[in-house]
Formats: C-alpha cells, structure tokens, sequence
C-alpha cells in the first residue's frame, strides 16, 4: 500500500488496500498511523465491498456509533445494512426523495462545516463514507483540519479561547438549515446536547480548534458574544486556503477524523442525480448505542439524516 498527499496540509490517498478481506493486524496499525498523520484519508477502488465488509472494517478501530431509529429498523428489510447511516438522496426502493419532504430540509444542515456527533456524550472517533453512486458533476465533501486552523490563529484570539467550552447541539446545525422552529423544540427536549472545550488536544498531541455548525453558544458568555464569537471562529476556519474539496470517485472510501476535522457537503442536483452515499461512524470505546434516540425520529425524515 502507498499513502499520497491530496492537500499540502493534510489529506491522504491510499492505494492497494483491499477491504473485502478480514483486516489484519498489519493493515490495521498503517490506518492508524495514516490517520494520525493525515486526519482525512481515502481509500480508492473500493466499489466492490459489501455493507458487511464496510462494517468490519469499521469495528476493527471500535465500537459503533449506530444510527438513529436503528433498533426500529434491524429486523427489517432494506436496502443497506441497519448499522450504516444512510448519507443518499433515496428512498427504500432506491429512488430520488422529494426535495420539498423534511428529510431533504434535514439534509441540508449537512452543507455547513461540522464535526460528527459533537453534540453527542460518548466520545466520536471517526466517521467511514463509501461511495456507492456518486453524482457525475458536484456533490464534493470538503474538509479543514482544525489543527492547522488553530495554529495560524491569531495569539490574541488562542489565549482568549484556551479554556473556553462550548455547548453543542443537534438542533443548532438544522436551525441553520431551515428547519421548522416547532420541530426544534420538540427536538431540543430529546437532545439535550453536549459541552466541547473550544481547544482540545488531538491524536497526535497537537493543539486544534473545535468548533463547527453543532455548536451554539458559550459557557459563562452572554448568548450573542458567545454565538458570535463561534461565528468569528468558524468563518476563520472557513476560508478557501484551509479547505480541501473532496471531487468523489465511485468506491472511494473517505474516512475522517471527528475529533480534529470538520467537513461539510456541497451541492448538486439533488432532484435528478442519485448519490447513494453509506456512512460507519466509529467511537473511542464504549458499547454499540445510537447517538440521537428513536423518538427523535419523524416519519418522512426516516432513515434518519447524517450529522
């Protein structure tokens, strides 16, 4: 296998990895080591996995962060894998969802820079996005690493944050995406949401930022300066120079790390391509639970968009 830059920063491309066999020991350390250097690495060609070998891979680097609805859903037939969040623009017979259905509205909160499941209290890891259909002409994922973010931050503005927390929410990213006020509400009592140090230390020992979308406001800071200034630092992170654009390829493998990345979709012609996107996210440790709970659910949302 070799590893090739796809960013001056960050951002490798692994090619000669083969997932449709047991990963081994061997195989497993290089991921590792890969991630910790890169914190977004793709793997090319993989158009021939199966949901199950998507699935193995994933748990050989830990317990499973499983979807929302997941325990409704696991005996029933679909069409993938229970375990895997359903990043597409289709429906259980594989066609194109209405643009206009809440799903679709839900879906573009997604078009915002995040972290995955910041908003959440078992500690995210990584999040594994394989390409099954993919648009012919936009549709890119982009990506910052929030490590380099934070050291061409300003001085003044790293001593300000050092020990500052933030609180994350499901809610605030949707909000943002047009979501119906009503639904927040109901949503906001099942997802009460999680606090995030705005600086933490990532795999490798260096200091990042981390903010994205999720979060909303700031411990001990009245609601406006805390919301701007994560705005502030947000449209930092944001500018073209940090960004890398992910141009999809069918098969690819795109695995990131959420606890020093943040990424965001972008557009494409929701309403005539279809994209059939799978996502396996990844914790730390713990045991095999849904992040947001089945009531959180609404029925022309389901299955349940990405975070």
């Amino acid at each position: 296998m070799e590893v090739s830059k796809l960013h001056p920063v960050f951002g490798g491309e692994i090619i000669g990895a083969d997932l449709s066999q047991e990963p081994d020991p061997s195989l497993v350390t290089f991921i590792e080591d890969a991630m910790r250097q890169y914190g977004v690495v793709c793997i090319r060609n993989q158009h021939h996995i199966s949901d199950a070998d998507h699935l193995r891979f994933a748990r050989a680097f830990g317990p499973l962060e499983l979807p929302p609805g997941y325990d409704a859903r696991k005996d029933q037939p679909g069409r993938m894998a229970p375990e895997l969040y359903d990043a597409s623009n289709l429906d259980a017979n594989g066609e194109i969802v209405d643009p206009a259905s809440l799903r679709a509205k839900f879906a573009k909160g997604n078009e915002i820079f995040h972290a995955d499941s910041s908003f959440n209290d078992m500690p995210s890891k990584w999040s594994m996005l394989l390409g099954h259909i993919v648009p012919p002409e936009k549709g890119d994922t982009q990506f910052v690493d929030l490590r380099y973010v934070y050291e061409q931050l300003p001085q003044e503005t790293r001593d300000r944050i050092q020990d500052l927390v933030a609180e994350h929410s499901f809610l605030a990213s949707r909000i943002k995406g047009g979501v119906d006020p009503e639904e927040t509400e109901r949503l906001r009592q099942l997802m009460p949401g999680a606090k995030q140090p705005l600086v933490r230390i990532s795999p490798d020992g260096r200091k990042c930022l981390f903010v994205g979308s999720h979060a909303y406001r700031v411990v001990g800071m009245d609601d406006a300066e805390g919301a701007a200034l994560i705005e502030e630092l947000l449209a930092f992170a944001s500018q073209d120079r940090f960004i890398y654009s992910h141009k999809w390829k069918q098969g690819d493998l795109l695995i990131w790390d959420n606890r020093c990345m943040l990424h965001r979709g972008t557009e494409f012609d929701y309403a005539t391509y279809k994209r059939d996107l799978r996502r396996a996210n990844v914790n730390e440790s713990g045991e095999e639970r849904s992040a947001v709970p089945t009531s959180a659910l609404v029925p022309d949302a389901e299955p349940a968009p990405t975070m």
